[in-house]
């Protein structure tokens, strides 16, 4: 496939909210505050520490982890504008998230219609603890943002994001706005980044010409 792509993070990007991070906080919180140290110093791998944490949650939670996330993510400034301008600037939007495909779902149900796909991690709970997979694992992330990328081989491109999820994108990607934890990784490596704090401004890019 090919064309012109948004590659959105969900977590701290189209949400305010870190929510995938809070739920693990909330429902792992021994494993998590083990755990996410090690993985925000790149000293463990998402696929290996995620994995870890996300093992210990029981799978009965599930229903309450569903109802949180619906009542605490909140759209970042501009999101819903920033998606419906979209089509008439030559672009489609996909929302590529580390944490659960679900979790973007509930949250983004009544924009569904204008997202191309939205890819994150599945969670199975047949089991007494949750059991986690993607389609995009690789060696070191569970969902691999950059292996979506290739995939979807588009003609011009930019990514969205805010944390180390989505940093292996950011190498990839010709284009980036960043924020938060992803903008300090990508200032000690010395790549180019655009900061961002709302969709508003992303957009008066995209509107100016092209950022790809």
């Amino acid at each position: 496939m090919s064309g012109s792509l948004v590659f959105c993070d969900f977590d701290g990007t189209i949400i305010q909210e870190e929510i995938f991070v809070e739920l693990l906080r909330r429902f792992a919180p021994e494993a998590s505050e083990r755990v996410l140290p090690e993985i925000y110093a790149l000293r463990r791998t998402l696929r290996d520490g995620l994995r870890e944490i996300l093992g210990t949650i029981p799978s009965r939670c599930w229903p309450a982890m569903e109802t949180y996330v619906q009542e605490n993510a909140h759209l970042r400034e501009g999101f819903a504008e920033f998606l419906a301008d979209l089509p008439g600037l030559g672009w489609s939007l996909l929302v590529v998230t580390g944490g659960f495909a679900r979790m973007a779902e509930l949250v983004l149900a009544s924009l569904a219609s204008r997202i191309l796909a939205v890819h994150g991690l599945e969670a199975g709970t047949d089991g007494p603890f949750l059991r986690v997979w993607s389609s995009w694992e690789d060696g070191r992330e569970l969902v691999a943002k950059a292996k979506i990328f290739a995939h979807y081989a588009p003609d011009r491109a930019i990514c969205i994001g805010d944390s180390v999820t989505d940093l292996e994108l950011a190498r990839t990607c010709p284009r980036v706005f960043a924020r938060d934890r992803l903008a300090d990784y990508l200032d000690q490596e010395n790549r180019p980044y655009l900061p961002f704090r709302n969709f508003h401004e992303i957009g008066r890019v995209l509107a100016a010409g092209d950022p790809g």
